[in-house]
């Protein structure tokens, strides 16, 4: 009976500790992924920041904040359909809002008309899914789905709350919206390049 039991719990913690999905995407491209979410992050830095709202380089800022996204996200749909809980859906619906994404930061124009839709759909999506993937796996799983919706608060949030307690143009203002979100770009990066790689 105890021999029975001590089996059961082996094979239950065989199915939610996860380090390794297997994207079968090639070493090569998830590693461009990583880069381009470092790159993401160094964009966030207000002086590349102005120079990147130049609106003849929204293209490659639209590249260089969903390229990484896209392609890690990709591998770790494909990457999760052999689990037991592989949240196949929700996978189709960031990568949809993240192509929409891109497409508002390529085209200015409607960057005010479907922007924020986009973005508080995001924001919807993330939050949930990362809150899922982090109660149904352990290992470095677990740690994406944590990092994950701290990605999405902390980049939804703080920006908030820099513009409302600080006054524009104000250096600590710059700072205290910098560092967290630049942080918690190159960490989610990393949790999701582990898993992947």
């Amino acid at each position: 009976m105890e021999k029975q039991i001590i089996e059961k719990a082996n094979s239950i913690e065989s199915k939610i500790l996860v380090n390794h999905v297997d994207s079968g995407l090639p070493r090569w491209l998830i590693e461009a992924a990583f880069v381009s979410y470092l790159l993401q992050a160094v964009v966030n830095w207000s002086p590349l920041l102005q120079l990147t709202n130049d609106p003849g380089l929204s293209w490659i800022r639209a590249i260089v904040q969903t390229f990484g996204a896209l392609v890690m996200y990709v591998g770790l749909l494909r990457g999760m359909k052999p689990l037991y809980r592989p949240m196949t859906a929700a996978w189709w619906i960031v990568i949809a809002l993240n192509i929409a994404g891109f497409i508002t930061e390529m085209i200015p124009a409607i960057m005010f008309t479907i922007g924020l839709p986009v973005a508080i759909s995001l924001m919807l999506v993330y939050l949930p899914l990362g809150c899922t993937i982090a109660y149904s796996y352990r290992g470095r799983l677990r740690q994406v789905g944590i990092w994950m919706a701290l990605y999405i608060l902390i980049s939804s949030i703080i920006p908030v709350l820099t513009f409302l307690l600080f006054p524009p143009d104000s250096w600590i203002g710059n700072l205290s919206l910098e560092i967290p979100t630049i942080a918690v770009i190159v960490i989610y990066a990393w949790v999701q390049r582990r898993v992947l790689v």
